[in-house]
């Protein structure tokens, strides 16, 4: 039939992409189902046009300090139309990318909004959703809407901003991420909500083109999910660009204004704030995008907006998979693209197949500074019981850094003190989500702080500091 298929995947973002790919390469007969834009969120709205900007933020503050490394920049300045230009033809080029990846592994695009009608079979038609824009062009030859069929159908279809109930966005003053990477003028205030990767990129960004940013945090600490030392590095830096950071505070209510908006904080202590700007941009996190694909009628469990699934994908209805943010955190596009292989190679039956380890997942923000990290902070090892041995070492001690201009830093490694397990590793400085692969391929492959003492590290490189944190937590630090 030329409507069946051995795999299904619904929606074409880092996940779905890659287990299209995945199956076709494993000698299935695959389409993948996009309903808005191919590459999904992380390439067009999220990953990499976000890097696009902070590059721009980044090259621009270099030239604010071009006289720190000797050099002379006048009459310097920037243009947010060429910046976010800039930004949206990167995403168009990965959006691109990606239609032509499907070509070359002969995917078929199926073009619609899909809903499951039973484990094997879905319905697809034109989509109901408001299209982000700008989108990108429907690739040529796409298949529209019908039913199809298929062995197993894998759900890949994301999620969106979390919207806080009166305080919803209008694309005008109250931004999320889709509005804050595309501004038509540049705002000279910001009041940001939330202090997640997402919110703590957008602040570095305006922050270094020159906007006055408040970052407001309802827990007690800046990146919630970090190591707590980290984090404070992170504030402190923050602080020290002229970012003003309130924790432990909620925003009670945004009131809308003639010039901008006003959020009313509530702090713990009981007193309250008023703080203005231009724009708010709400980034309280993510929901997935699990409604409306059928899944109730078929009795596909569902936790907390989350699909349930096992280590390698399967949720409760035989032939029904999920991968990536719809089947719940962490909501990373690397951790998608790996529960995309495991699963694909599980449908597959191929023997061998681990699945998938959340402890081993990297986490990265790409703020200035850095920060990035694995496995467990020092406070969820304690509480998980473990004795640890903890190892620090500053950029200040490394040749690289100072040369770089780059002397602010940190690097953070926890052992089990009984067996020298790497159960963490957690950084902040110059290029660290470049650098926190060596230690994830060190907890993958079970080393020890043993084999990390015989490793050589290049030298001058910032990559030295991960070693020498490694000496640190056993008393070898050489450099400090």
């Amino acid at each position: 039939m030329a409507n069946s298929y051995d795999l299904l995947v619904i929606g074409a973002g880092p996940g779905g992409y890659i287990a299209a790919i995945r199956g076709a390469q494993l000698g299935m007969k695959v389409a993948i189902v996009e309903r808005e834009h191919m590459a999904g969120i992380c390439s067009n709205w999220g990953c990499i046009p976000t890097k696009a900007l902070l590059r721009s933020a980044e090259v621009f503050g270099h030239m604010s300090h071009a006289s720190n490394y000797g050099l002379t920049a006048e009459k310097f300045g920037f243009d947010i139309e060429a910046v976010v230009k800039r930004s949206r033809g990167i995403a168009a080029q990965m959006n691109n990318g990606v239609q032509f990846l499907m070509k070359k592994n002969k995917v078929d695009i199926i073009w619609g909004e899909a809903v499951l009608t039973k484990p094997n079979e879905i319905a697809v038609a034109p989509t109901k959703k408001q299209i982000v824009q700008p989108q990108g062009p429907i690739p040529k030859n796409a298949l529209g809407e019908g039913n199809y069929t298929a062995k197993n159908i894998i759900i890949a279809t994301g999620a969106r901003p979390r919207v806080l109930p009166g305080i919803e966005p209008d694309g005008e003053k109250i931004w999320t991420y889709f509005e804050a990477m595309k501004p038509e003028k540049f705002p000279k205030s910001l009041v940001i909500m939330g202090s997640g990767a997402i919110g703590m990129e957008f602040a570095s960004f305006y922050c270094s083109m020159g906007a006055e940013v408040t970052v407001i945090e309802l827990l007690p600490q800046v990146l919630p999910v970090e190591d707590a030392e980290i984090a404070a590095h992170v504030r402190k830096r923050f602080e020290k660009r002229g970012i003003k950071i309130l924790t432990d505070a909620k925003v009670a209510k945004v009131e809308k204004t003639k010039d901008g908006v006003i959020a009313h904080v509530e702090l713990k202590d009981g007193s309250k704030q008023q703080i203005a700007g231009e724009k708010l941009i709400s980034a309280v996190g993510v929901q997935c995008n699990s409604e409306n694909l059928g899944l109730e009628k078929l009795g596909v469990k569902i936790d907390r907006g989350a699909i349930a699934i096992d280590h390698y994908g399967r949720t409760n209805v035989p032939g029904i998979w999920a991968i990536g943010d719809v089947a719940g955190p962490p909501m990373l596009a690397h951790k998608a693209e790996h529960e995309a292989v495991i699963t694909v190679e599980t449908i597959a039956g191929l023997k061998g197949v681990h699945g998938l380890d959340k402890s081993k997942v990297p986490g990265c923000t790409y703020c200035e500074p850095q920060v990035a990290s694995v496995g467990l902070t020092e406070a969820k090892a304690k509480e998980a019981g473990r004795e640890i041995k903890v190892g620090r070492f500053p950029f200040v001690g490394n040749g690289k850094a100072i040369a770089l201009g780059e002397p602010e830093g940190l690097v953070k490694t926890i052992f089990d003190a009984k067996t020298g397990e790497l159960l963490g590793a957690h950084m902040v400085g110059a290029e660290v989500t470049e650098l926190i692969q060596g230690f994830v391929v060190a907890m993958g492959l079970e080393t020890t702080e043993e084999d990390l003492f015989h490793i050589i590290f290049p030298h001058p490189t910032l990559s030295e500091t991960m070693k020498e944190s490694v000496l640190d937590a056993y008393g070898r630090a050489l450099n400090v």
